[in-house]
């Protein structure tokens, strides 16, 4: 396996024994993304709204470090703190795909997420 490890100093650095994304062949793997500024490493949460945004920033910046965009992403995984935020989180992540391309996904509401976020996403694209 020929594993390469993808950073960028435009997304948040780990906040824990993680990489922001790993490429295998031809397949970008990335990690969950949060609404942390990368330069500040502060969180961005004064609305949802402001949060997805942050949260897909931070996201693209990895896909360019990895020679990727969000037309190369195939699966995605949309974590929220409570499903009430979902139409506000789908909307703002939305307008960075293609509807008729846009990837497969899943979005699910869980207990609590790192730094006690609303919304985490983990995405996988491919070349």
């Amino acid at each position: 396996m020929n594993k390469k490890i993808i950073t960028t100093p435009n997304a948040p650095a780990p906040i824990g024994p993680y990489n922001q994304a790993i490429k295998v062949g031809s397949t970008l793997y990335l990690s969950g993304q949060v609404a942390l500024n990368p330069k500040t490493m502060e969180l961005v949460n004064n609305t949802i709204t402001e949060e997805t945004k942050q949260v897909m920033e931070n996201l693209s910046a990895v896909l360019q470090a990895g020679g990727m965009s969000f037309a190369h992403v195939v699966k995605t995984t949309i974590f929220l703190s409570d499903m009430a935020f979902f139409q506000e989180v789908n909307t703002i992540y939305g307008s960075y795909f293609d509807e008729a391309t846009a990837p497969a996904r899943e979005t699910v509401a869980v207990r609590t997420l790192p730094k006690n976020v609303n919304v985490e996403i983990s995405m996988i694209a491919v070349e």
